[in-house]
């Protein structure tokens, strides 16, 4: 896999929009708040569109948006504003050699989970499951610094979570290989295209927001079916933010969870709070991971 350079104060980071338009901020206040933070900043295109109410501009312009990113030499970072939906209509507009020849620092998540997807296997490129420029005035210390640090470390990182916060072993182990994944409905989105998802001897990091528990169960279920579960090496279930109940009976998520686990007798961790949320641990994806379970333990390394 290839890395990126650090990330340092006055670098410039550009902003895109590959999925869904911004709402409830301008983009100009995000450039006042990261320019606050020590960075330089270059606004793309998409940033300033909307069609169809819920894609910020044509695909055409969105993918072009992002391949312009990738070729401006003044570009240090590429941050999303947002998700949404959009990022797998644009997969199939994008030309990678641009980004396996021009490698940058690309951070996002959410529905940026098919970008991620796409680079890590087509560019072989280490990308960020990272927070997003529309949530910066939610931003904390813990936040940005975890985004930073994942960024900039030189070897081995250990993620921790927020304090108070700890990791739950759903079963016992270790194991080691590439972290690939994201969110849950977007890695479903993959599979049967030239874009799926390779978890094989990987492991396999999987977060989701705003669904039902059955509908979680259903698409785990559905990963298992194609032998995605099965081909990993180990499991880390990130935030499952506001994934509700449908009716007072329904099971809980940490029991649908457990029950991932258990059938395949993989190191499971639960409960790393990287997802939907803030506080939120930013994670990257292309790279060589450590996990032990038991000590509840997960180590980034470069090698």
């Amino acid at each position: 896999m290839k890395y990126t350079k650090c990330l340092k104060k006055g670098d410039t980071i550009g902003l895109i929009a590959p999925a869904g338009p911004l709402r409830n901020i301008r983009i100009e206040d995000i450039k006042y708040e990261l320019n606050k933070l020590g960075y330089k900043i270059k606004i793309g295109k998409s940033c300033y569109l909307s069609y169809k109410g819920y894609l910020s501009g044509r695909d055409e312009e969105r993918a072009l948006d992002l391949e312009r990113m990738f070729l401006d030499k003044e570009i240090d970072a590429i941050l999303c504003v947002r998700g949404g939906y959009g990022c797998t209509r644009i997969l199939d507009l994008i030309d990678f050699t641009i980004i396996r020849d021009h490698p940058k620092t690309f951070i996002g998540f959410s529905d940026i989970t098919a970008l991620h997807i796409a680079i890590n296997k087509i560019c072989n490129l280490v990308t960020y499951h990272g927070i997003m420029a529309a949530s910066i005035k939610k931003w904390d210390y813990f936040t940005y610094n975890s985004l930073i640090d994942s960024l900039n470390f030189k070897d081995e990182l250990i993620l921790r979570n927020p304090y108070n916060e700890e990791f739950i072993s759903l079963y016992d182990g270790f194991c080691e290989g590439i972290l690939v994944g994201g969110n849950l409905s977007l890695i479903i989105s993959t599979l049967g295209t030239k874009y799926e998802i390779d978890t094989k001897d990987k492991i396999l990091f999987i977060e989701e927001v705003g669904e039902y528990t059955y509908k979680i169960d259903k698409m785990l279920n559905h990963l298992q079916m194609t032998g995605k579960i099965e081909e990993c090496r180990g499991i880390i279930f990130g935030e499952f933010t506001n994934c509700k109940k449908a009716f007072d009976s329904d099971d809980e998520i940490i029991n649908i969870l457990e029950e991932i686990a258990l059938n395949n007798k993989k190191p499971t961790i639960c409960n790393l709070k990287s997802g939907h949320c803030i506080p939120m641990v930013s994670i990257p994806l292309g790279m060589n991971c450590y996990m032990n379970s038991e000590d509840k333990i997960i180590k980034m390394i470069k090698i």
